[in-house]
């Protein structure tokens, strides 16, 4: 993907998260695969898996020389320009994603709408 800016961003927070999560895995992974699907009461939420293989349709972005992120083509539209972040507190801990294109979230977080 060249001569266009990534669809999101990634914190290093969230590499150094993405790295040891890869790393204990156990088999190797293509990188990480980013989506959205229909759930909770504000009708999205955000979804991280591993990828084995690149979708054909996937927008495909090194994030880092080590980590490769995959982009479902249905999510493209909805997270474009968003930040993806890895936060540690004294209770939780988690991926966050700061997205421009939100017009609101469910109370629990759980989900959000654009």
């Amino acid at each position: 993907m060249t001569g266009r800016p990534a669809p999101i961003s990634v914190t290093e927070a969230a590499l150094d998260r993405i790295r040891v999560l890869m790393e204990g895995r156990g088999k190797p992974s293509k990188g990480v695969r980013i989506g959205v699907r229909t759930k909770g009461c504000s009708g999205l939420s955000y979804t991280l898996e591993f990828a084995d293989e690149v979708n054909e349709f996937d927008e495909v972005f090194d994030a880092a020389d080590d980590i490769t992120i995959m982009i479902d083509p249905k999510a493209t539209m909805f997270i474009f320009g968003t930040e993806m972040d890895f936060v540690e507190e004294q209770m939780a801990s988690g991926f966050v994603f700061t997205n421009p294109n939100e017009k609101g979230r469910c109370g629990c977080g759980e989900s959000f709408h654009v």
